[in-house]
């Protein structure tokens, strides 16, 4: 799900997962997506509790 104000679409942070399960940090990941570090930490933690 995503706002209109969102930064990336539900695939923008897929990929963004799956640079995390590649081996990037968090904020090296957060710096490609243009997003902050503590967004990603959200969306890992959110991925991990419902998939």
């Amino acid at each position: 799900m995503s706002h209109r104000n969102a930064k990336l679409t539900v695939h923008g942070r897929l990929l963004i997962l799956e640079r995390l399960e590649a081996g990037w940090t968090q904020s090296q990941a957060a710096d490609a997506g243009g997003v902050s570090r503590a967004t990603v930490a959200k969306w890992k933690k959110r991925y991990r509790e419902e998939g």
